[in-house]
């Protein structure tokens, strides 16, 4: 596959090439530069795909999804009854998984499902059977009985059941462990988001076990004090990240976040552009950047931050991917370096720094087309024109466009 563009991003913050192209071949990119260059090294009979007014860049990442989830208020309901997915489940998580690539995501981490659902959807994504973009999936989360998301078949109520779970999610193929480490609020009856389910000593259980296995571990925590307890448990990311203390109180942790940043761990936002934007109309301006600008404090701090949208979870829906990275505009992040977050820098932090994030020979064909300079303006990335997953081409559905 030749792709041609009038303008193509690197991924890191200033590598361009303009009047460029992409040669793709096995589902790898081979080579990358000046539109003649590559042109000249392509095969009189490779399928070609001209965009002369497009940018190219490196697919993105949504580092924190829930696929099984329907973004209802009560999202989690298909998910009951049966310890096996349904059909009609996993054909629902197709279309979102569908949704997310007709984004330009091509690379997701599913944080929670029941009956390894999102690791049956990877299975025929791989395939070929489905769409989709590259899954990285956690299973069924650690909670304690009647805990966070306890629905999900994930309650352990003591360490031997702590690393049953882990053992079970692991050899069913998660790419990830999930541990609930403070309560959340969607789960009627649980602790609450500013309470904290393990101890230190729990999650460094949890974190040993799934060593064993060569898996990270992802640690929901909204609380400092749940915040704290991964990392010093060492944990590999914290998802959400919220600092609080009490019901309004928050308490950011300055050496909690040094602490972070020396271990290489990383914060997953998990931001719904719904919920940022309705607070910004609700509450104003300032009241808003109090609350998000957690993540331009964590990011001065030299923490790595992950691009995530929680989609699935009430109003966070799979279709609007870009209004999470706007957020991070809003907060002053230059647009160019938004973009590396959603690419290179969430693939590190994930792992995947070797084989996507970047547009370079060698990785995988995770590409993205847009009309117009993203870096000019995020919501360019709206105006998706075509996709390239793992070397697949996906037209987008409903621009279909070849040369």
């Amino acid at each position: 596959m030749l792709i041609t563009v009038g303008e193509l991003l690197h991924g890191p913050v200033g590598e361009r090439t303009t009047d460029a192209a992409v040669l793709v071949r096995d589902g790898k990119i081979v080579a990358v530069g000046p539109r003649e260059a590559i042109v000249a090294q392509a095969p009189a009979s490779v399928a070609r795909w001209d965009f002369p007014g497009g940018t190219l860049l490196p697919g993105l990442i949504d580092g924190h999804v829930h696929l099984s989830f329907d973004a209802s208020a009560e999202p989690f309901t298909a998910l009951l009854g049966s310890e096996v997915p349904t059909p009609r489940l996993l054909d629902a998580m197709a279309g979102r998984a569908g949704q997310l690539l007709d984004c330009g995501v091509t690379t997701v981490r599913d944080l929670g499902d029941r009956g390894a659902a999102a690791i049956r959807l990877r299975e025929a994504i791989t395939a070929g059977r489905v769409r989709g973009p590259r899954i990285l999936s956690a299973g069924s989360p650690l909670t304690p009985p009647g805990g966070h998301c306890w629905f999900l078949g994930g309650e352990v109520a003591d360490e031997a059941q702590l690393r049953a779970l882990v053992r079970r999610n692991a050899e069913a193929g998660a790419d990830v462990i999930k541990v609930m480490a403070s309560g959340g609020h969607i789960t009627e009856g649980g602790a609450a988001m500013w309470e904290s389910q393990f101890t230190t000593e729990q999650l460094a259980m949890a974190v040993d076990e799934a060593h064993r296995f060569g898996l990270p571990v992802a640690a929901h925590a909204h609380s400092a004090a749940a915040v704290a307890s991964a990392v010093a448990a060492g944990v590999s990311t914290v998802e959400h990240c919220l600092w609080m203390d009490g019901p309004d109180g928050v308490d950011r942790r300055t050496a909690v976040a040094r602490s972070m940043a020396a271990q290489g761990i990383a914060v997953c936002g998990s931001l719904c552009g719904y919920d940022w934007r309705t607070k910004l109309a609700r509450d104003g301006a300032a009241a808003t950047r109090a609350f998000y600008d957690r993540l331009s404090w964590l990011d001065e701090l030299g923490v790595a931050l992950i691009t995530g949208t929680d989609a699935g979870i009430p109003q966070a829906v799979f279709d609007d991917y870009v209004s999470m990275l706007e957020l991070y505009a809003w907060l002053g992040f230059p647009a160019e370096r938004v973009i590396e977050l959603a690419t290179v820098s969430s693939a590190r932090a994930l792992g995947l720094a070797g084989t996507t994030g970047r547009v370079a020979p060698g990785l995988d064909a995770d590409l993205v087309v847009v009309d117009g300079d993203p870096r000019v303006d995020l919501s360019v990335l709206r105006a998706v024109r075509f996709v390239v997953a793992r070397g697949e081409p996906c037209p987008v559905r409903g621009t279909e466009e070849r040369a």
